[in-house]
């Protein structure tokens, strides 16, 4: 499998010495990349009745295009699509791509936070119809130098982006575990972003998504997934050695380790956390 980490993106903070020493600490221990979730807006929970969201407005998220144009060399996910303007999207991607030189791949999902789409004009109801179609659309910008597309939500007119990016297209993986995402990552994903535990279960949901794409005419092992292991004071390196094999026995090509709310302060903790696990994992 591969092997990467998640960028602590609410726990890094915002000295740009801190992000760069992380990175670079992930770099020189071997990992293979790096994963950045995406957040515009946190909603402000004291004044929102009910808000039961996972992130508010006092976790910080640094913005993953701009971060990568600073760090420039790794790889993005999940990327809240349905939120954001597909032309631009893909603009930014293929140019990441470039300086890159063709080291990255766009994880995307719909997202759960209205707060986002309300503020920035999207509509939330729609957005899983949509992103399908976002998808095409991109795909398309990456790999014709002119296109012309009429969709349900997108009108291009003879228009193209320069430069192109240099995968044509870039991978796309997919994000989340309801039914309705199984069925499009088996349709139309190069790769799986998965929620749960690599046990029977999870067995179970990554072979209902292989069944989908054996419907889709698509070879169901050529579909990459992804793994994460959440780090904290309490994981033993033997605890993780299991965790990873355990992924590897479900079929992940990937896996990434989470130290995000492990209740580590400072970049030092984060960069001490995935350094012991990679030497265990290591033997």
């Amino acid at each position: 499998m591969q092997l990467g980490v998640i960028f602590p993106q609410t726990e890094i903070g915002a000295d740009p010495a801190d992000v760069r020493d992380f990175a670079q600490a992930a770099d020189s221990l071997g990992y293979e990349h790096l994963v950045v979730f995406d957040h515009v807006l946190g909603a402000d929970a004291s004044k929102r009745k009910g808000w039961t969201g996972f992130y508010n407005r006092t976790d910080m998220f640094h913005e993953p295009f701009v971060l990568f144009g600073y760090l420039a060399g790794l790889t993005t996910g999940v990327l809240i699509l349905g939120q954001r303007q597909t032309a631009l999207v893909a603009k930014q991607a293929a140019e990441v791509d470039v300086l890159t030189g063709g080291r990255l791949r766009l994880g995307i999902g719909t997202g759960w936070n209205e707060v986002e789409y309300e503020a920035l004009g999207e509509d939330f109801h729609n957005r899983g119809r949509r992103s399908v179609e976002q998808i095409e659309l991109m795909r398309a910008l990456w790999t014709q130098e002119v296109v012309t597309f009429k969709g349900r939500y997108h009108q291009v007119t003879y228009a193209g982006i320069n430069p192109l990016p240099v995968q044509r297209p870039i991978p796309i993986w997919l994000g989340g575990d309801a039914d309705q995402v199984l069925r499009r990552v088996g349709r139309i994903g190069d790769g799986w972003f998965p929620t749960f535990e690599p046990d029977a279960a999870g067995q179970e949901r990554i072979g209902q998504m292989r069944e989908y794409a054996k419907q889709a005419g698509r070879a169901p092992l050529s579909i990459r997934i992804e793994g994460f292991i959440n780090l904290d004071n309490q994981l033993t390196p033997n605890d993780g050695q299991k965790a990873s094999e355990a992924w590897a026995r479900v079929g992940a090509t990937h896996l990434s380790v989470y130290t995000m709310k492990a209740g580590l302060k400072g970049p030092d903790q984060h960069i001490d956390a995935i350094s012991r696990f990679k030497e265990a994992i290591s033997g």
